[in-house]
């Protein structure tokens, strides 16, 4: 089975990169999210040219849902290339406090150049960037101590950009998720619709939960892939050859949803966004 291109563009999105470029003059910081388990797929193709010269902090989000090793693995990488990330658990609050201290640190090496030149020192002004629902909300609401943008776990929650303020030292610019116009390696696509990185609109949940379970059979225990787990979990042995996978979906279906096959998929991707299916990375350096 060939999984339909998937692509989503949707006019919120179009209309609020406008808005960026507009907003970007005002930014002195961009804070770039992106998910712990497909850190690769969520790394947006402009963020070089929106970032430009300001500072740049690099959050991967989710840190809870995948293992130490990927952690680690992954962390190695990021240094290895030139930047730092910083790992957080947006919903729970783990990180958040080093990256709030990363972004005052940011802001006092712009007061003091600002201060040289004669100028009065203010609070710096980080833009939140990155995919539709890598935590850029939860993150902010995190940073501000309480509920301040709408934040859920699915995409195209936030519409608009809206100024926050943290204290007197930041000034927080959250943005709706951004995506490019067209998504043209589509195995990243594959893994922002398996990770509920994207809206619905945009793929077939049946076709997708296949392509995944195929995935999962190419996966290792490095990834944090068991078989043991998914056989316990279902009750079904998983299959080892991939041209079973869509055979192994539909057994699962007259299991455990009277035969309906996409709701089936439906279930499989939710429980792997929950992290019923274990700690389980989609991307390892």
């Amino acid at each position: 089975m060939t999984t339909p291109l998937i692509q989503w563009y949707p006019g919120h999105i179009a209309k609020a990169e406008k808005q960026l470029r507009r907003n970007l003059d005002k930014v002195d910081l961009v804070i770039e999210v992106r998910d712990a388990r497909i850190p690769l797929a969520t790394a947006h193709p402009n963020m070089s040219e929106w970032i430009g010269l300001r500072q740049h902090l690099l959050v991967i989000n989710r840190r809870d849902m995948v293992s130490q090793n990927a952690q680690e693995s992954w962390d190695k990488w990021f240094r290895d290339n030139g930047e730092t990330p910083w790992w957080c658990d947006a919903r729970a609050g783990t990180g958040v406090k080093q990256i709030h201290e990363a972004a005052i640190r940011s802001g006092k090496q712009l007061n003091q150049r600002r201060i040289d030149r004669g100028m009065r020192p203010r609070a710096v002004r980080a833009l939140t960037l990155g995919f539709p629902n890598v935590g850029k909300s939860a993150l902010i609401n995190r940073l501000v101590r309480q509920k301040v943008v709408a934040s859920a776990r699915r995409a195209g929650v936030t519409r608009s950009l809206r100024w926050v303020r943290v204290g007197k030292d930041l000034d927080l610019l959250d943005a709706p998720g951004v995506l490019p116009p067209r998504l043209d390696n589509q195995k990243s696509a594959l893994l922002l619709a398996i990770c509920d990185d994207i809206g619905q609109a945009a793929y077939d949940v049946e076709t997708v939960a296949i392509a995944f379970i195929r995935l999962l059979n190419g996966l290792n225990s490095s990834y944090g892939f068991s078989y043991e787990m998914l056989e316990s979990r279902y009750g079904i042995p998983f299959p080892k050859d991939p041209k079973d996978c869509s055979q192994w979906l539909m057994s699962l279906a007259e299991k455990h949803t009277s035969g309906e096959v996409e709701r089936m998929g439906q279930r499989i991707l939710d429980d792997f966004r929950k992290s019923f299916l274990g700690l389980l990375s989609l991307e390892l350096p």
